[in-house]
């Protein structure tokens, strides 16, 4: 665990600057540009379908996590799918991002959701140790330059 007080909580207008920082470092196939930002982080605080979370170490937004729960036709209801979860890179084997999955679980189960999932190319052994299995294969077309 952290040395520091760590606190999980919903993330606030007051952490756009610091997410940001943090969503720029970990971006690795697009650069998120701050007009793109500050148009979306408003929407995603007030959206009741997703869940913006912050994990603060002495008061400091050391990780960030973006999820959805939304309904589905083939899994008889609500899933919920992780958008994004970023830790500070300085801070992460302390268990920040197992608590912020547990929380996300937590939420999920709250709305119904049947699982949780999400898309990953990294940390294939963390997600495995919190009991995530290989469900199926990522495809993506893009649809801007």
């Amino acid at each position: 665990m952290t040395s520091g007080d760590l606190r999980l909580r919903k993330a606030e207008k007051s952490d756009a600057d610091q997410i940001f920082a943090l969503a720029r470092e970990f971006a690795v196939t697009f650069r998120p540009e701050r007009a793109a930002f500050d148009d979306a982080f408003p929407q995603l605080l007030e959206n009741d379908e997703a869940l913006l979370m912050v994990a603060t170490v002495d008061g400091t937004v050391r990780g960030y996590l973006l999820g959805f729960a939304h309904l589905t036709l083939f899994a008889n209801g609500r899933v919920a799918w992780v958008e994004e979860a970023m830790i500070d890179s300085s801070y992460r084997r302390h268990g920040i991002g197992r608590r912020l999955l547990e929380e996300f679980e937590g939420w999920a189960r709250s709305r119904g959701a049947g699982y949780v999932a999400l898309a990953t190319r990294r940390a294939a052994e963390f997600y495995g140790a919190l009991g995530f299995e290989v469900s199926a294969t990522y495809y993506r077309k893009m649809l801007t330059k």
